[in-house]
């Protein structure tokens, strides 16, 4: 007997918002296969390809998409980053969960990303400063991007496309991207838990070295990512 309609947390539930409709998708480690098996029971994509480099998390979304009958809609791969992923296969490619780093070196590794037809729903679990990094400095566009709070953690989500510019960026940039503190109360609140996390780490510094560059522009930074918020966008 087929299960209901599966319910996403909020996290799963903006990245599956970003997918564009009809489309075939990649989901990098994948898990449970919880987003995938969302958007084809909610008809929103045509197929997709469920991949995850460890084979027991594989196997638990194996389970859940034969659990909801979605076997002619979902494949799964084991696979490092889109490694066994071919770039004809797929056009949206969502790679959530995981470290900004980590996320950063998948894109890396695959160069035909390097592509405006493919769309990029990427959600860092940490780190997100250095993705946008690695956005702004390799032709990449982040178009828009938003947070939302899943289990008590917020979490921000952009999507991403390649436009082949470079963009030139402020080194505070990377830390509040694209989002816009006016557009939701989420967005308000990720950026005043990015400016505290800065403020404290700069304080540690000088509390150690009151000399400190580095503590000098953490502290800075924090204070300018706060005045960002509450301006509603504006340095």
């Amino acid at each position: 007997m087929r299960e209901s309609i599966l319910k996403l947390d909020n996290r799963l539930q903006l990245c599956g918002k970003f997918v564009r409709e009809n489309s075939i998708l990649a989901d990098v480690g994948t898990d449970h296969a919880y987003l995938p098996v969302w958007l084809c029971q909610n008809k929103r994509i045509a197929q997709a390809i469920a991949v995850d480099i460890n084979p027991l998390p594989l196997e638990s979304g194996k389970k859940t998409i034969v659990r909801y009958g979605l076997e002619n809609c979902i494949e799964t791969r084991l696979s490092d980053g889109l490694s066994a992923i071919r770039k004809n296969e797929i056009n949206d490619i969502v790679i959530a969960g995981m470290g900004g780093e980590l996320i950063a070196e998948i894109i890396r590794k695959t160069e035909w990303l390097r592509n405006p037809a493919y769309h990029l729903i990427l959600q860092p679990m940490t780190k997100a400063e250095l993705l946008r990094d690695y956005l702004y400095r390799n032709g990449f566009s982040i178009q828009e991007e938003q947070c939302t709070c899943a289990d008590r953690k917020l979490y921000t989500v952009m999507s991403v496309y390649y436009t082949g510019l470079f963009s030139e960026f402020t080194e505070i940039q990377k830390y509040y991207g694209a989002i816009n503190p006016k557009q939701s109360a989420y967005n308000y609140e990720y950026l005043i838990k990015t400016a505290n996390a800065l403020l404290k780490k700069g304080k540690g510094m000088l509390s150690a070295d009151p000399d400190s560059v580095e503590g000098k522009q953490q502290v800075r930074f924090a204070e300018q990512i706060f005045a960002y918020a509450e301006k509603g966008g504006i340095l």
